[in-house]
């Protein structure tokens, strides 16, 4: 008579089983490769695409133009109506125009898994930036600024955690800031946000959801408000550097 020959330990049970699935879907952190985070500038970018396009009303050239990798320069050209803050409930603009010019110099130093920036711009500005990332899908960072022109000095914290599907970010100032961002990815084309801001000093608490939606030219933005106000944003390249842009804005002052 064959002998029968007892399964190992675990063999076949519900117990091995659960065991080698879980070192299978355990997988081992290596912090000695750790990826470079992105600037502390732009830790709310996928937010900002959405909740924060560049409105105007009017019409407006803008032109960038970068000497080196560290120093750049900028012309802007608007004309369109500016709105005069009245006691009345009537809404006075008048018709001006403006013209800009900005010249940056910025620096960043970064290695495997940081990131530091040095940025000296218009108005006297000067700031200090490094983001540390901690895991391969979390990231802390601080930074240090000083405005000349306002007279103005401040330190700020931030934090992101980002994935494949989502992006969530947080951020605080000694200035009385807190921002507060999540993105959601539904696809490679379209993006969900939302953000809370909240500033001591004033009080002031403002929440906005919006949408970002990338076509094959073309790019459609939108938002709404918790102050009423809500906003849709079109860009549609026509050339290398050559792009049609609409904007429009609606204020509901009865919310």
């Amino acid at each position: 008579m064959a002998g029968v020959v007892p399964p190992g330990p675990g063999t076949g049970t519900t117990a091995g089983r659960e065991a080698a699935g879980s070192k299978t879907r355990t997988e081992k952190v290596d912090y000695t490769n750790l990826p470079c985070p992105i600037p502390y500038e732009e830790i709310h970018r996928e937010a900002i695409m959405s909740l924060r396009p560049e409105l105007f009303e009017g019409m407006r050239f803008d032109f960038f133009k970068r000497l080196d990798h560290k120093f750049s320069l900028s012309h802007s050209v608007s004309m369109g109506p500016v709105t005069i803050p009245r006691q009345s409930a009537e809404i006075l603009k008048v018709p001006t125009a403006n013209y800009e010019f900005g010249a940056n110099f910025i620096d960043h130093p970064k290695g495997s898994d940081y990131r530091s920036q040095i940025t000296l711009g218009n108005g006297a500005l000067c700031q200090a930036s490094y983001m540390q990332s901690v895991t391969p899908h979390f990231s802390l960072g601080g930074e240090v600024f000083w405005a000349g022109q306002h007279r103005k000095s401040g330190i700020g914290y931030a934090a992101r955690f980002n994935t494949e599907k989502m992006v969530a970010t947080g951020q605080v100032a000694s200035t009385g800031m807190l921002a507060l961002s999540y993105v959601q990815k539904v696809s490679d084309k379209v993006s969900l946000a939302s953000d809370l801001m909240y500033n001591h000093m004033s009080r002031d608490v403002t929440a906005s959801v919006g949408y970002d939606y990338v076509f094959r030219q073309s790019r459609v933005r939108g938002k709404i408000d918790s102050n009423g106000c809500t906003a849709a944003y079109l860009e549609e390249r026509l050339n290398t550097g050559l792009k049609f842009i609409l904007s429009a804005e609606v204020r509901n002052q009865l919310l």
